[in-house]
């Protein structure tokens, strides 16, 4: 296998737990100072890196909308729980020397930057890590659906969704441990079978743009790295078949 990167650009998109370290809630030092070593392994490849991370660490919709409040302001508040993310990872990013820009859907100026599909090209192309956040700027979008867009803008060359599972599975591994691990799949498939690798209209974006998709364990060790130098861990998810 190459130790060079077969990969230019890429999209990794997080979920919040990705911050928990050994909490229950919230942002903890040890997580997100683990989180960061994993990515400083990919710049130093010199891979051009976005960033899409969820913020069900800080906060999660249902929990509000499950008490009547409105489905858009429970949605903007966990846009704002992404911010907080996002800030987070750009400062302990840069207290190991590495650049990082966080750019947000919506307008929030005196924090960080406003999404601009240029700039961030820009801010990639001169090797900064670019984080996005505030999902879409809209209700009813998930970070899953931010996080194919945003790769899809950016021209990336593979998105990452990194969880703690090994790759998609035909059921819960966790409940069935005789469960298909599946190595290969088609975007149609996924749908077909109902698998929740991500939402319906993140799996459209990527398959419609030929966005090829990797889902690993982002706890195996070097598991993102391994990723990005062509070694086949986990599961691809591609467009074959697309008019199947």
């Amino acid at each position: 296998m190459p130790n060079f990167p077969i990969y230019q650009r890429v999209l990794l998109k997080l979920s919040g737990e990705a911050l928990l370290g050994g909490t229950q809630f919230g942002i903890e030092a040890q997580g997100l100072t683990h989180l960061v070593q994993k990515i400083q392994a990919i710049v130093k490849l010199g891979v051009q890196l976005g960033l899409v991370i969820g913020g069900g660490n800080i906060f999660r919709g249902m929990n509000l909308t499950s008490g009547g409040v409105a489905r858009v302001s429970a949605d903007q508040i966990g846009m704002l729980a992404t911010v907080m993310n996002g800030l987070a990872v750009q400062d302990a990013l840069q207290k190991i020397a590495i650049e990082a820009r966080v750019m947000s859907a919506f307008q929030i100026e005196t924090i960080c930057e406003s999404y601009n599909q240029r700039n961030a090209i820009r801010h990639l192309e001169a090797g900064r890590v670019v984080i996005f956040v505030a999902g879409t700027g809209n209700p009813f979008f998930t970070t899953d659906s931010a996080a194919s867009l945003r790769a899809v803008e950016i021209g990336a060359d593979l998105m990452i969704k990194a969880t703690k599972v090994n790759g998609v599975y035909a059921s819960d591994p966790k409940l069935d441990p005789t469960a298909e691990r599946f190595t290969r799949l088609s975007y149609n498939k996924v749908v077909e079978l109902g698998l929740g690798v991500m939402d319906t209209t993140a799996i459209v974006i990527s398959r419609d743009n030929n966005l090829p998709l990797r889902v690993l364990d982002m706890e195996q060790p070097n598991a993102l790295v391994d990723v990005i130098t062509g070694q086949d861990i986990g599961t691809l998810i591609h467009t074959e078949n697309y008019n199947e």
